[in-house]
C-alpha cells in the first residue's frame, strides 16, 4: 500500500465535489467540442514510453521533432492528426532554421523554440 487509507479517503472525498468536478465537466465538454485536439496515435502510451522505445529502436536518444512525428502522424500515411500538429512542427522547424546556421550542431530540443 503507498498511501495511507485516511490520506486516499480524503482525496476521493475532494476529488468528488466542487471545483474538481466542475473542472472535470469543462475538460469534458472541450474533448467533445474539440475532437480534432484530442487525435493523438500514442493511445495509452506515455510521451516517455514512447521516447525509450523510439531510442532502442534508433540506438540514440531521439531528437523531439522525432518524437513529436511518432506520437502525432498517423500510422503509414505519414500525415498529421490535425492541422494543429502540423503547425506546431512547421512552427518548430522554422524556428530552429532561423535559430542555427545550416551545418552546425543543432541541439535535440530547443525549448526556446
Amino acid at each position: 500500500m503507498w498511501m495511507r487509507r485516511d490520506y486516499w479517503e480524503s482525496l476521493c472525498h475532494r476529488w468528488a465535489i466542487g471545483p474538481c468536478q466542475e473542472r472535470s465537466k469543462a475538460a469534458k465538454r472541450n474533448r467533445e467540442a474539440h475532437l480534432e485536439k484530442n487525435v493523438h496515435t500514442s493511445w495509452s502510451a506515455s510521451y516517455a514510453t514512447h521516447g525509450q522505445k523510439l531510442r532502442h529502436k534508433l540506438e540514440r536518444a531521439p531528437t523531439f521533432r522525432k518524437l513529436f512525428d511518432q506520437t502525432h502522424k498517423r500510422k503509414g500515411i505519414d500525415d498529421y492528426v490535425s492541422e494543429s500538429a502540423r503547425t506546431i512542427a512547421e512552427t518548430y522547424d522554422k524556428m530552429m532554421a532561423d535559430h542555427y546556421v545550416e551545418g552546425t550542431p543543432q541541439p535535440d530540443l530547443d525549448p526556446e523554440a
